[in-house]
This record gives C-alpha cells, structure tokens and sequence, in this order.
C-alpha cells in the first residue's frame, strides 16, 4: 500500500485508516532531499553547522520569501519571517510568548485537535467558535467578544482542518478589524495554503501583516516532508522581536538551523516549486476519488462539502449517529477515520468524522470507503 511507513500510532499492516492526517511515502522524495543535500554540503562552510541568527539565516528567509511571494502572488519581505520547527513547535512557541496560564483563545468549531492539547499544555482556556462553509462566523465570534477577552483567536483559514473549506476574504478583513479593537492576535495556521487543487484561494492572511496582529504559520512539511522539521512564522516586525526575544530562542539560536540549508537549495534549485506542483496533480485524483467513492457509499447516509485543497473530507450524518461509536469495528473492518468529537473544544460535533486522502493513492483510498459503508448499516 502507498500508506505503509513508520511512524507513531501506524495503522497494522493491510489497514487503510483514512484518519491519518500525513502524506504518503510515495510523496516523500527522498532523491530531493539528497540532491539538495549534497548542493549544499559542496559549498558549506563550518560556521553554517553553527547555532545561526535568531530570526533564521538571512539566506534562506531570502529564499523562502522569494518562493512564498510567487506562491501568494504578494510581496513577501525576508524580514517578515521568522523560521520555526514546524507549527506545533510556532503554536508552543506563540502560547509561551503571547500568552500566560489562565488565559482565554478562541479555535474554531471545530478545529486542528491537537492544538487543543498544545494550548492546555500553557494552562490556557479554550473557547470554540463556530464555523461554516465560508470559515469562521463571524457574528458568532463578535458575539463571544462580548464575554471574553481573548490572548489570540486561533484559525485555520485556507482548507481548514477538519472541514476543508476557506475563510472568505470579507470575513479576513473583517477578523482583522476585530483584532484591532478588541486587542488580540491572530494565529492563522496557513499549512496548506499553496496546496490548492482546483482556483486559487483567497489571499494569505500573511499578506495582511500590517495591522501588527496577524502571525501566519507555515510549514514544509505538507509540502515537502514532516521529518525536516522546518517551518515559518510571517508577521510583522513588532511581533517578530518578540519572537525572538524568546529565552528558547536566545539559548538555542536559529531554530532546525541545519534543515533550512537544505531546504534553502531546495528551493534554489527549483525542486520545491516542482515538487508541490506534483502533489497538486497527485492530491486532486485522490479528492476525485474519495468524492466518487463517497458518493456511491455514502451519498444517502451523510453530507460534505468536496475540498479544493488541504488534506481532508468532513462528513455530518444524522443527529443521532455518535462516529466515535464505530471506531473498533472499524479497525475489525481494516479501516479507519477520525470521530468528530475529537476536533470539538467541548466534545461535542459527535455525528461528524474526518477522512483524509492524503495518505494513501487513489486505489486505496476507494477500498477505505467502500470498508466503511457496512459500519453504517
């Protein structure tokens, strides 16, 4: 199977788990990596295997901002950036920096699960926001700013995680407006912003770092590969000492120095912009898959909104099917998904799950459908 590699949680071998959240192991170069690898160890110096500038190494922050600018079709400023250990380690980061225990952040309704963890890790109080197929309610959220003061709201604006849909550019306006007159920020986790399958998207909140509210969060390893490690924050320069005035930041230098040499030539050598081009066209047969699979088992049992990018599909059945319920027999049955539940701030949105076709190729990802269609029964 494409899905079979390594990694915490694995599902047994001869099971297609559609919760996995990861790319394939066909998608993960490890050719690019090596060619990268030695253009840059043909000309390393040994100050490069040193600690490295707090922010990220001039070059590579040059090299990111010029492949962002191209991506966004913005202009993207190298001192804008920061370099990060991918986006758990920004959204840490963000709550140690921004944040203190006791605090209230806003997530979406539902929202990336895990962040949950990462925010209660820094005693922080988590409220949920609604959403719908044009990203985070607005009025809903004007209606909590009534009760709460938050730190931050948290968003995942472009092919949201569960729900796959994209924030509106009037709602992004808007929700910056808001974050200047209620004085909070916004962590908009933008990982899969330039992995669009079908249109453009709307633009970047990246773009929109002018209010000296926005830190947008990025990350090579939906678009290039997890284990590096390697990401970005894109925020104004205010915010950006802050980040850097960090006592993990002085102590360690340039977070993952090493990984953004690499990734640096990459992107120089046009392998980057190659290989997320790849994916798209690879992405785009696994969603036409799954919507065709999808249909056919389940087109009178539940409802989805198709995603025109990202990673994942998000089913709602009926008020009285409880997903989490099927989880055993689903691993009877060799297959899997993600229970709603576990992307609700409060545990609730029971009667919806997430698939992702992310993981595994188009054959596969037929069978994982069709496994699940008698847990419904």
């Amino acid at each position: 199977m494409s899905g079979s590699v390594t990694y915490d949680g694995a599902p047994p071998p001869g099971t297609i788990d559609m919760g996995v959240g990861q790319p394939s192991a066909d998608l993960l170069s490890v050719d690019l990596v090596r060619q990268a690898s030695e253009s840059f160890l043909d000309e390393a110096h040994p100050f490069e295997l040193n600690y490295g500038v707090l922010e990220g190494d001039e070059r590579f922050l040059e090299s990111l901002a010029g492949y962002l600018a191209e991506g966004y079709d913005a202009v993207v400023r190298p001192e804008s950036l920061f370099v990060t250990g991918g986006n758990s380690q920004a959204l840490d980061l963000i709550s140690t920096v921004f944040s203190k225990a006791g605090d209230t952040v806003f997530v979406e309704e539902p929202s990336y699960y895990l962040a949950f963890q990462i925010f209660r890790d820094h005693g922080l109080k988590v409220v949920g926001v609604p959403i719908d197929g044009d990203g985070m309610r607005i009025d809903a959220l004007e209606a909590l700013l009534d009760e709460h003061s938050p730190a931050f709201v948290y968003t995942i604006p472009g092919y949201h995680n569960p729900a796959g849909c994209c924030m509106k550019t009037e709602r992004r306006g808007r929700l910056i407006e808001l974050s200047r007159q209620h004085s909070f920020l916004i962590v908009a986790d933008e990982v899969y912003q330039l992995l669009y399958y079908y249109d453009r998207p709307p633009p970047a909140l990246g773009t929109m770092i002018e209010s000296d509210t926005v830190l947008s969060l990025g990350s090579f390893s939906k678009i290039l590969a997890p284990g590096l490690r390697l990401g970005w924050i894109q925020t104004s320069p205010v915010l950006r000492d802050r980040l850097i005035e960090n006592g993990f930041v002085v102590s360690g230098g340039s977070i993952n120095h090493y990984s953004s040499h690499i990734v640096r030539h990459v992107i120089d050598l046009g392998l980057q912009h190659a290989h997320v081009e790849q994916l798209k066209r690879e992405y785009r047969k696994r969603v036409e898959a799954m919507q065709d699979s999808l249909q056919a088992h389940f087109g009178d049992l539940a409802t989805w909104q198709r995603p025109d990018g990202g990673y994942f599909f998000w089913l709602r059945f009926g008020d009285d099917v409880d997903t989490g319920s099927f989880r055993v027999r689903a691993a009877e049955l060799q297959t899997g998904f993600q229970p709603g539940s576990k992307f609700s701030s409060d545990g609730g949105l029971s009667n919806f799950l997430r698939l992702s076709f992310a993981h595994y190729g188009e054959d596969d990802i037929r069978e994982g459908v069709a496994r699940m269609r008698p847990l419904f029964d």
